[in-house]
């Protein structure tokens, strides 16, 4: 199957500020070379994806994403952000091994700051919180399909087929 680019292809980056959020897949990007001040290296690569209520112009819903090293060591992104939203750190035993799956269905506060580079907005998620106690979570799409279950020739397919199972959003106790 081809993959065709096109010229011109619009972006509605995720609005800044403070939203409630749910996160609604996690992604396994594989072994990915990066390159920061001159040296690369191979590193586990995830990207987390999160809803907000706000919907774009097209009518869906922003997805926030942010990409992690998989790695739960003292000074990762992964770990901070995970031990902010689940307001504790991890014990001895979580460090031996934690699934990131999950987080899907977790609720949380996003902190979403918008940067410009090279001329294109991007949305960055800065910061994750647990959801404050009395604050309800947002209902997910539920035509959301994770980028697991989509079909091969879909965009970012990489099944099969989708399976969709059924689950129920819990917010009083964060389950991970």
């Amino acid at each position: 199957m081809a993959i065709v680019a096109k010229a011109g292809a619009s972006f509605t980056p995720c609005p800044a500020g403070s939203h409630i959020a749910t996160c609604i897949d996690v992604v396994d990007l594989g072994i990915v070379k990066s390159t920061y001040s001159g040296k690369t290296k191979s590193q586990h690569k995830v990207n987390v994806i999160w809803q907000i209520a706000e919907r774009r112009d097209d009518g869906k819903y922003f997805q926030p994403r942010k990409r992690y090293t998989l790695s739960l060591h003292e000074k990762a992104s992964l770990r901070k952000d995970l031990e902010s939203w689940r307001g504790r750190p991890f014990n001895e035993a979580e460090l031996e091994g934690f699934d990131l799956e999950a987080l899907i269905g977790v609720p949380c506060m996003l902190s979403v700051v918008q940067q410009a580079q090279n001329g294109t907005i991007y949305a960055n998620v800065t910061a994750i919180m647990r959801l404050p106690k009395g604050v309800a979570p947002i209902d997910v799409d539920p035509s959301y399909v994770r980028v697991q279950d989509r079909p091969a020739d879909e965009p970012g397919g990489v099944s099969e087929g989708p399976d969709i199972g059924e689950w129920t959003p819990s917010y009083d106790d964060v389950p991970f």
